[in-house]
């Protein structure tokens, strides 16, 4: 009687642990989806297999970046057709010339205030327009109480039509008070509106200091004669409006 007994004993067990492993494979198969089951192919695919479960996403999975997908091309490829649809014609550069100062009229405005530092500054001008080939007949110099006056006396000059370009020449200096910055900006503005208003260049000249010691070296000193580059200035945009922007 123990050996039926034994018998029965092992078919239970064997059948709980079919059972066991029947489940375990069925709570494995719920774990992951149907649809991200990897299926193997004996063929290569260039796209993965079709599958109902997430369509947004195969569909954009067959777009590629190798030139023979429809819509794209390699970035060999792109840079190619980049470089052929430049444009290959010259830029053309345009600017004064300081070698065409013959025929060319210049009006100078110059404040007669702090005049030890503007008459040095004129007669820089004056000597760089004669090296450039400008007549004196073709310079004329009007005189103004201070650089704030420069703005208007410039403008109607630009405005007769009597003169190509018109310099501006002051000096203002720093003193006790903030009359320095009022001027200093009046004039630079006024200079600017002067030149806008009447479109004939109008090229700033005044210098704006610290004290006297700074003056005297841009005005023939050691930092040069800004005078004599207003009026390279002026030269070279008198030119270009002669000669190009008419």
């Amino acid at each position: 009687m123990a050996k039926p007994t034994v018998e029965r004993l092992s078919f239970f067990s064997l059948s709980l642990t079919h059972s066991l492993l029947t489940a375990s494979a069925q709570m494995k198969s719920l774990a992951s989806p149907p649809c991200l089951r990897l299926t193997p192919t004996s063929r290569p695919h260039l796209h993965p297999p079709q599958s109902s479960c997430f369509p947004s996403v195969i569909k954009s999975s067959s777009l590629s970046f190798s030139s023979s997908a429809s819509g794209f091309a390699s970035p060999l490829a792109v840079e190619k057709e980049l470089r052929s649809s430049v444009v290959t014609e010259a830029v053309r550069h345009v600017t004064g010339s300081l070698m065409r100062g013959e025929g060319l009229r210049f009006a100078i405005v110059v404040a007669r205030f702090n005049e030890v530092v503007t008459k040095l500054l004129l007669e820089g001008a004056i000597e760089t327009f004669k090296k450039y080939s400008v007549r004196e007949e073709d310079i004329q110099v009007i005189w103004v109480p201070g650089s704030f006056e420069i703005g208007v006396v410039a403008q109607n000059l630009g405005k007769s039509g009597n003169f190509d370009a018109v310099l501006c020449i002051g000096a203002v200096i720093r003193g006790d008070t903030t009359h320095y910055d009022a001027v200093a900006n009046s004039a630079a503005s006024g200079v600017l509106s002067a030149g806008i208003n009447s479109g004939v260049p109008c090229i700033f000249g005044v210098l704006t200091c610290e004290d006297m010691d700074q003056a005297l070296n841009r005005s023939g000193g050691k930092a040069g004669n800004k005078g004599a580059e207003t009026a390279l200035t002026a030269l070279e945009m008198a030119s270009l409006f002669e000669h190009h922007l008419k």
